[in-house]
This record gives C-alpha cells, structure tokens and sequence, in this order.
C-alpha cells in the first residue's frame, strides 16, 4: 500500500503548524532570567522537526473524539519531552553530533552547558505545561509520560545504547533496546492522545498501544536503513554515524533487505491492531504506512 501522499502530507502540515503555535507560544511575552538559556530552548525546540508524536497524539485522540484544544497540552508536551533528549543525545558524552535538523546541534550553536541546561528546561517545561492543563484524567497523562521519558523507558533506552557500541547483541536485545529509546515515547504519545478522549479500560485503548508498539518499532528500522541509504543534506543530519561508531543496527544484523521486510511486517501488524476503532483508524493507518516510506 502506497499512502495518499498529498493529503496525508495536508494533514501532517496542519498538525505541525497546530503544535508548532502552541510551543511558540510558550516563549511570547517572557521576561527570562536566562536570555542565552532561551534561545537554546528555542534553538533545540522550534528548529524544523518532524513533529510525529505530537501528530500520533492528534490522530490518536481524533479517533476517540477528542477535540483539537484537548489535545494541544500532550501533543506539546511530548514534543518538548523529545526535543530535550535530542539536545543531550547530541552532546559530546553521548553521540556527539555537529548536525541535527540541517542545523547545528544546540552544543555547537551555544555550548555545552548551555545545551545541557537546554534540556534540562526542556524537559521540566513537559511537566508544567501538562500540570496547567485541567483535564479528569490528568495523573494518568502525567504518569504515562514520565514513565515514557524516564528510566524504564527512553533514558533507560538509552543507556542500553550506549552500553551495545562495540558490542554483538541479537535482534531480541536491540528490540529491546529500541522499544524503550524510540518506541516508548511513540507509543506514550498515542496512549496520550487516547486518554485524552477516553478512560484506560476502553478497550480501544489497548488495540492503539498495540499499534504504537509496532509502529515504534518499524519507525527506528526505518531510521537504521536511512542511516545507510540517505544523505546528510535531506536526513538533516550526518548519514552513516551508526556504522562510524559501531552501534548495532538492523541493517547490520539483519541486512538492508531484511530489514525492509522486518519494518513492513511490523506495519502490517500495526494496521490490523486497529481494527477495533472501526471506520475511525485509517489516519493512523496512513501514517504507519508513511513511517516506513519517509525519505527523512
């Protein structure tokens, strides 16, 4: 299946013109102590992006009928929790990147403690910013995106990263490790949405954890493969840095082609989890579709 390119792509732009006002927003009419510690928020937060989890919270909660103002606060907040670990997975200690976004990564914009002060705010802002909006099921948000973010899910992620370079794990323990880095805040992203709309126990809420799951997953094969095939100029950053820095990948493990199909399977099983929202799912569909045909 081919995704209707023209429309999803309305629908992307719509949806990352709709967070990128509400992260804007929240640096207008501030009269910060830190002016330098601003602009490296801005810096990491406001320069390009692809936006995919605050649309995955968008199409999420619009399956379940929630309305766009509803959603504003998760799909912002995650977005902030996500620009924030770019910020120090670029530092030197960690990945050490000069490029991200087709920009300079915010440690070489500014420097290195400004960076880490970057996302340190960043990541707080997450908090505060979910904590000022009034919503019944607010503990739920909250919970569903620390843990996401924290140490049984991205940080945890990626400290197992960090602990595979040089090393010869198999495709059970880099799913692992990928389903906490990269998966955990997609599939929080989703959940967010739906909790937006509904309680935990509607059934309908499992089935699109289920499709984050797969599509988490198929999303960072699909990185691994660009890492290989795609250049810096429309990657927005450098291309070929996993193999420079002898991380493990799923072209590595399991070759270009393989990996290819392993994605596509994972899509396929994404759709079909859907089912139970009826004639509300084919957004994500569409989505899931274009995670696996990006070119960036």
């Amino acid at each position: 299946m081919i995704v209707n390119a023209d429309s999803l792509a309305a629908r992307l732009a719509a949806d990352r013109a709709r967070v990128d006002a509400c992260l804007a927003a929240l640096f207008e009419g501030r009269t910060a102590p830190g002016v330098r510690l601003e602009a490296a928020m801005r810096h990491g937060l406001l320069v390009g992006g692809k936006r995919l989890r605050p649309v995955l919270v968008y199409l999420a909660g619009r399956a379940l009928g929630a309305t766009d103002e509803r959603l504003d606060a998760p799909a912002a907040a995650v977005e902030l929790i996500h620009a924030y670990s770019l910020v120090h997975d670029d530092l030197p200690a960690m990945d050490d990147d000069d490029l991200r976004r087709g920009q300079p990564t915010v440690h070489r914009a500014f420097d290195e403690a400004t960076a880490i002060l970057a996302g340190d705010a960043l990541q707080t802002l997450a908090f505060e910013l979910l904590a000022r909006a009034e919503h019944p099921r607010l503990p739920a948000l909250m919970l569903t995106l620390a843990e996401a973010a924290g140490r049984d899910g991205m940080v945890g992620g990626q400290a197992l990263d960090l602990a595979a370079v040089g090393g010869h794990p198999d495709v059970a323990a880099l799913a692992t490790m990928h389903a906490h880095k990269t998966g955990a805040l997609i599939r929080a992203a989703v959940r967010m949405g739906a909790l937006t709309a509904v309680a935990e126990d509607d059934p309908r809420v499992a089935a699109l954890d289920a499709y984050a799951r797969a599509i988490g997953l198929a999303f960072q094969i699909h990185d691994d493969v660009l890492d290989v095939t795609g250049d810096a100029d429309t990657l927005g950053k450098a291309s070929g840095a996993d193999a420079a820095r002898n991380k493990p990948t799923y072209p590595s493990l399991l070759g270009l082609d393989g990996a290819r199909a392993r994605a596509g399977e994972l899509v396929d099983e994404a759709v079909a989890a859907l089912a139970p929202l009826g004639d509300t799912h084919a957004p994500l569909a569409e989505l899931a579709r274009y995670m696996i045909e990006r070119d960036h």
